[in-house]
Parts: C-alpha cells; structure tokens; sequence
C-alpha cells in the first residue's frame, strides 16, 4: 500500500500545522502520564508530531517514509526502515510510544514480536505507553480506515503486554477521540482544557491509552 498518499487523502482537509500544535499539547500529557523519560523511542513515527514536540534529551525515530528525516533537523535521530527491520540497542530506552500502531500490524504474533522488541530495548523500570483506537468504542468506524486490521480494546492490549513481560502501569480505556476527523478540537488550549478534564474522556475519548513497565 502506498501510505504516503493514503495518509496524504486521509488528513486532505486538516492543517498539519493544527495537528502539529493539537500533538505539541497531547505529547505535554503524555510525557507525564510516561514519567518524563529522558531517552525515547518513537517506532512508528509518522509525520513526527510526538517525537518532534517529547522533552527527551535523546530521542529516536523510525518510520519507513524517507521524511522521517525531515526530523533530524530538531535533533532527532532518525532511521528509515520497517522497526522489526532495525537492531535497536538493548535496555536503552526509557520510554517508547507505540501510538496507533498495533492495530495496522498483519496478526496478533506480529504484536507479540513487536512488544518482545520493545521489552528487549526498554531500560529495566521504563515504560512503554501503547495508545490506539478501542474497539469497545469506536466498532462503528474502526474500519473505515483502509489500514486498520487487527480489532483492539484496552483489555486484550493489556494482554498482549503482560504476555511480552510487562507488568500494568496504569489504563485509560478512554483517553483521546478516535481521529483528527472525528471532535478532537484543533486548538491546543481546548485539548489541553480537554486533557485536564477527565470526565470530558467518558464523553468523547475512543482511543485507549496503557503504560506499562518493563
């Protein structure tokens, strides 16, 4: 599939700029709800709205479009490649994002290779925070998008992680709404007046959020 124009029809009608700032705000929360890691893996990049905006002192991204080398310019260190392709340094890592990723890979032993990956290249005591549409809530239009292929909820996700050799940190079934094309406001003052607000996530969040430590 050709992902650089599926990604190009999907956001058609969304500013990068918007999303770049909503992320800037989404990332602010999620490097607390990581525990402020210094060292930090992002490896399934996209166009770099978390790993660009993440205060890591050192911080990675993998991606297998060549843009991801657009990131060096602010420091990140880059490598175009599929991540089960790339030998990445062991108990390196003290965070890794695994943001809207697990549901794209081709079956449910491609998740455990993934997170045994993962495992092997986090710091013993650094987490991996996993953040994706829950099925749960979002069954209706979870296959709308043309690439999702494996049906998720906060449980079975959990699951997969305790089965890699991961112990729970802390879940949100609800956390974000499902897409840049569903409400998530495009300001980042809303989304973070949003992220403050829990009881705004029972309300609009269809994406689940689980941290987990090595």
């Amino acid at each position: 599939m050709d992902y650089r124009r599926l990604y190009e029809f999907r956001f058609r009608d969304y500013d990068q700029g918007e999303r770049e700032a909503v992320w800037t705000a989404i990332t602010e929360d999620l490097f607390v709800r990581m525990g402020r890691p210094e060292v930090v893996l992002d490896p399934a990049s996209g166009r770099g709205e978390f790993i660009s905006a993440v205060p890591a002192r050192e911080r990675w991204a993998i991606d297998q479009m060549p843009s991801v080398t657009d990131l060096e310019s602010k420091g990140v260190h880059t490598i175009v490649s599929d991540f089960f392709d790339v030998e990445l340094p062991a108990e390196h890592f003290d965070g890794v994002l695994l943001s809207n990723l697990l549901e794209h890979l081709m079956s449910y032993e491609d998740i455990q290779r993934c997170l045994l990956k993962m495992h092997a290249a986090i710091r013993p005591g650094g987490v991996v925070a996993v953040l994706g549409p829950n099925f749960k809530y979002c069954a209706d239009e979870y296959f709308d998008c043309a690439d999702h292929v494996l049906a998720l909820t906060h449980i079975s996700v959990q699951e997969h992680l305790y089965a890699a050799g991961f112990e729970i940190r802390s879940v949100l079934p609800r956390y974000l709404p499902y897409s840049f094309r569903g409400r998530l406001p495009p300001s980042p003052s809303l989304t973070r007046l949003y992220l403050r607000n829990p009881w705004a996530f029972r309300l609009l969040g269809k994406q689940f959020l689980v941290v987990a430590a090595a």
